[in-house]
C-alpha cells in the first residue's frame, strides 16, 4: 500500500478489544525456567506483577512456495531429555496489559476487560512493545543466552460485534460485512450463523509476496450475559522487511495498515456509522 490509499480509516468507537505485536525468532535454547524467573523481577519494575504459565505456542511462518504444502504435516512426536520451558505471561494489575516469552516468541498484547477501560491505539501499543522487547534483548544478552534474530512477525487485532449494535442476528451478515451478500433463493431461511475464513496476499514494493493477512470470523456468547456476538480476528503475518528490531517494526507498521484498511474495506458503511468514523469516508 502506499499514500495514495489516502490516511487511515479512524473510528472513535471501534469494536477493538484486543491488540497483538508479536515477533517470532530463532530458540533460544540456553532460556532456562529459573531465566524466567529473573526476567519477572525486571518486569515487575514496569508494573507487570503478575504471571500465568501457558503451553508454548507452536513455530508459524507464511510461506509461499507450493512445495511446502506438500510436505507430510501428520502427526509428529518430540522426544525431549529435559520438561519444556513454558510459555509465560508477565500481566499488570488490571490484566489489561500483558508480555508473553517463550524460547522462541515475544509478544505484547492489549487487551479490553471491561467497559470503563479505553481503547488503546495502535501507536501507543507499539511504543511499549518496543521498550517490553528492548529490555528483553538486554536481559538475553547480559545473561548470555544467544542473539535475537527474527524471522516472523505479526500483528493481530481481535473485535467483538455484540448482537443490537448495528445488528441484529448472526444470520444476517450482510448488516455487517460488505462482502456477505443476503440470502434471497426463496427457500432457505435466514442462517442461524456463520463462519467465515479468508487470506490475502500482501506484497512487497517490488509486488513480491511478503506476508498475508487472515480473516476469521466466528460466531459466540459474551460471557457476562451470554448475549450473541461476532468476533472477528484480522492477523498480518510476515518476515521483517529487513534484519534487525527496524525490520520487525517495519512489518508491525505494514501489517498494521492492512489490518486497519481492510476492516474498513470489509465492513458496511452502517456499522462504520455505529463505531463513528471519522475519516470523512
Amino acid at each position: 500500500m502506499t499514500d495514495s490509499a489516502g490516511p487511515l480509516p479512524n473510528f472513535e468507537n471501534p469494536p477493538v478489544v484486543e491488540v497483538a505485536l508479536s515477533v517470532q525468532f530463532e530458540p533460544l535454547t540456553l532460556l532456562k525456567v529459573a531465566h524466567v524467573g529473573r526476567l519477572w523481577s525486571a518486569f515487575r519494575e514496569d508494573g507487570f506483577t503478575l504471571t500465568e504459565d501457558h503451553r508454548n505456542l507452536e513455530p508459524i511462518h507464511e510461506p509461499f512456495d507450493p512445495r511446502f504444502y506438500a510436505q507430510d504435516f501428520g502427526i509428529k512426536f518430540k522426544s525431549l531429555d529435559v520438561p519444556p520451558v513454558p510459555r509465560v505471561w508477565f500481566l499488570n494489575d488490571l490484566g489489561t496489559e500483558l508480555i508473553q516469552v517463550q524460547q522462541d516468541r515475544f509478544i505484547h498484547n492489549w487487551r479490553k476487560t471491561g467497559n470503563d477501560v479505553d481503547y488503546v491505539r495502535y501507536p501507543q501499543v507499539r511504543e511499549r512493545f518496543v521498550k517490553s522487547f528492548e529490555r528483553f534483548e538486554a536481559f538475553v544478552e547480559s545473561e548470555g543466552l544467544g542473539h535475537i534474530t527474527p524471522d516472523q512477525c505479526e500483528v493481530t487485532y481481535t473485535n467483538q460485534m455484540v448482537q443490537g449494535d448495528g445488528w441484529e442476528s448472526q444470520g444476517s451478515l450482510d448488516r455487517v460485512f460488505a462482502f456477505w451478500r443476503k440470502n434471497d433463493t426463496g427457500f432457505l431461511p435466514e442462517p442461524e450463523n456463520a463462519s467465515a475464513a479468508i487470506r490475502y496476499v500482501i506484497p512487497g514494493a517490488d509486488g513480491k509476496p511478503i506476508g498475508r493477512l487472515h480473516v476469521d470470523l466466528q460466531p459466540a456468547f459474551r460471557k457476562s450475559d451470554f448475549m450473541p456476538m461476532l468476533i472477528l480476528n484480522l492477523t498480518a503475518r510476515g518476515a521483517p522487511l529487513e534484519p534487525g528490531r527496524s525490520g520487525v517494526l517495519g512489518f508491525f507498521d505494514l501489517g498494521r495498515e492492512w489490518i486497519v484498511r481492510g476492516f474498513a474495506a470489509m465492513t458496511t458503511k452502517e456499522m462504520h456509522s455505529t463505531w463513528r468514523r471519522t475519516d470523512g469516508r
